[in-house]
């Protein structure tokens, strides 16, 4: 990849810390054993497996033995929803809302097809969740909530400790996609009563391959049934060999945002109110989408207007961003986050979302800020 592509679509994915890749390394070729094998070489592993897990643990306010290593946060939601829901019997409804990533969207159309009921909460404007929408939406045979810390399009980041007094206050169980949250704002399970979180280390300069679903010990016991069966590892929730080389870089990630996050929170809030200051006296006709102060550092969402959406994606040659999320970025229809927000649908296709992280630069500001003055007023001069 040329190294004159200036990345800026961190919300997809992050570059691996190179702290990281030095730490997983010796897993791979000297520190190889099974983490489950009962000699030298898995004691080892089960070892680096349980630093790891504290690691993790230490950055979400939780207790190790309720981190759940997983495939991702994909295979997290999945566990989470169908898991929870599979054992409660009678409860049988889920509330969401209807800006969630699809890992927990299409998890939840699932469940609907085999027959349990599921309520969408809207969002306003913004797209921030309002918990008297959900404490409206809830029933008594409501099983779990399940809603999105922070926004992985927009960056709104929502009022997830009001929302989990909610459901502790109606006895029902809440689930969150932290994702996007987990390294860019403080997140402490323990504090905001949260009975499920997802997180995913690629999100966070870590590995691809790994994530994990905390699922808090209780009381009472949280009851999930299995979705992948065969060797009881992972307290029985998630049979399959750990890749221990991914759990260490998982791990030391997670160390390593916990000890700046604070630092680089406050850099990248300053980054991105450059970015957007610098191209607001360049250029007009532009909104931001999403809550204006309650959002992501390093999150900004822009519509464009007078512009065509695919020919301004496809005529920034010099920075990396993308529409929208990437697990969407292949359908051709708009996005259902900013439908969601009753942005036309127009602009809604002519938006991108940069993402600034910890290698992004004044340099790559620089280059965005100019790349998309040019290329916005090409395109709106080429269709006067």
């Amino acid at each position: 990849m040329s190294s004159s592509i200036h990345y800026l679509d961190n919300h997809a994915t992050t570059q691996t810390d190179p702290r990281v890749v030095e730490a997983m390394l010796p897993f791979f070729t000297e520190r190889y054993g099974n983490a489950a094998s009962n000699h030298a070489h898995g004691h080892d592993a089960a070892e680096a497996v349980a630093i790891a897990r504290q690691q993790v643990a230490e950055l979400v306010g939780a207790d190790p033995a309720e981190v759940i290593f997983t495939s991702g946060a994909t295979e997290a939601n999945n566990l989470a929803l169908k898991g929870v829901l599979a054992v409660t019997g009678d409860r049988d409804h889920l509330v969401t809302s209807s800006v969630e990533h699809p890992s927990v969207l299409d998890p939840a159309d699932r469940l609907q097809r085999d027959g349990f009921r599921v309520a969408r909460v809207a969002v306003d404007a913004t797209a921030r969740i309002d918990p008297g929408d959900v404490m409206a939406a809830i029933e008594p045979e409501t099983a779990l909530v399940s809603t999105i810390w922070a926004n992985n399009e927009v960056g709104t980041i929502n009022p997830v400790a009001e929302i989990a007094g909610v459901c502790r206050e109606r006895n029902v169980l809440f689930h969150t996609d932290a994702v996007q949250a987990v390294g860019r704002v403080p997140v402490d399970c323990h504090d905001l009563s949260i009975d499920l979180l997802s997180l995913s280390a690629h999100k966070l300069y870590g590995p691809k391959g790994i994530g994990a679903l905390v699922v808090r010990r209780g009381p009472p016991r949280i009851l999930l049934r299995p979705q992948i069966d065969g060797g009881g590892h992972e307290a029985h929730l998630r049979s399959g060999t750990l890749p221990v080389p991914l759990v260490v870089g998982f791990g030391v990630a997670c160390q390593l945002a916990q000890d700046s996050l604070e630092s680089e929170s406050d850099r990248l809030r300053q980054l991105t109110a450059s970015f957007l200051s610098r191209l607001s006296v360049l250029l007009n006709g532009f909104t931001l989408n999403g809550h204006p102060t309650d959002r992501l550092p390093g999150n900004l969402h822009l519509s464009f207007e007078r512009v065509d959406g695919d020919a301004l994606l496809a005529g920034l040659t010099r920075i990396a961003v993308s529409s929208g999320s990437a697990c969407t970025t292949a359908d051709p229809e708009p996005s259902h986050v900013l439908a969601a927000m009753g942005i036309p649908e127009d602009l809604g296709r002519a938006s991108l979302r940069f993402g600034l992280g910890r290698f992004t630069d004044s340099e790559d500001i620089a280059v965005a800020v100019s790349e998309v003055v040019e290329t916005v007023n090409r395109l709106r001069r080429a269709h006067r």
